[in-house]
């Protein structure tokens, strides 16, 4: 996307069972991309093989986050099976097609576009399995009333630091909706913070408010406003 590829994209952030996707937020450290939307999506997995068969399996492939959501069911019918991170699902499901004792951990979806056929279905270990995904672009969006705005930033190391970083969206009363940190890449022991906020980064409120985040942090930078998805 950043050589004009593509114009968007769209990457996984955070898992209402598993937490934050850590890649996609290592991958803002660098990118000049902006968060232009968001949407929620419920998560099922099934497990796919070319003969369909589950006593065939010996070897699983699939995303790491995958495996985390479906940890206990795995180690109920397939503990012995081995387990081979993957970029992706899609990853995972093409892998599977070349391997006949092989199987990969992806929604059904998957199992069209690559003729695999469901060993198992649905077994992620909770039914409530929601994927929060993040639309990435260029451009910025404008306000529309219902936004929010995510940030992320680095303070001195020394104590305290993080809570006066804080403190002036504490004091305008903005509810801030997620806090995540990441190792930073450049120095060991220090730490990148994510942030979302509710509101548009072109409300004065919010503008104000990011405005003296900057003046005690070292750097903050804002990766996007965007309007609020419904769950």
């Amino acid at each position: 996307m950043e050589k004009g590829g593509s114009q968007h994209g769209v990457v996984p952030v955070e898992n209402s069972i598993e937490g934050a996707v850590n890649h996609t937020l290592d991958l803002f450290l660098d990118s000049t991309l902006n968060i232009c939307g968001e949407k929620y999506l419920a998560i099922s997995h099934d497990l796919l093989s070319v003969s369909g068969e589950i006593e065939a399996i010996e070897k699983i492939y699939a995303h790491p986050q995958s495996f985390a959501q479906c940890r206990h069911w795995l180690q109920t019918h397939l503990p012995a099976a081995e387990l081979v991170d993957c970029s992706s699902n899609a990853q995972a499901a093409q892998k599977a097609v070349t391997e006949p004792r092989a199987a990969a951990i992806a929604g059904s979806q998957a199992a069209r576009v690559y003729d695999l056929r469901a060993a198992a279905r649905r077994i992620q270990d909770f039914v409530r399995n929601t994927t929060r995904f993040l639309m990435i672009g260029h451009e910025k969006i404008g306000s529309t009333g219902d936004d929010k705005t995510s940030i992320m930033f680095v303070t001195a190391h020394i104590p305290g630091a993080l809570v006066k970083a804080l403190d002036p969206i504490s004091r305008a009363g903005i509810n801030m909706l997620k806090l995540e940190s990441r190792p930073a890449k450049y120095e060991n022991w220090s730490y990148v913070f994510f942030v979302d906020i509710e509101g548009h980064a072109d409300n004065p409120v919010v503008r104000e408010t990011l405005t003296q985040m900057k003046e005690v942090c070292q750097f903050l930078k804002i990766i996007g406003s965007y309007p609020v998805a419904k769950m």
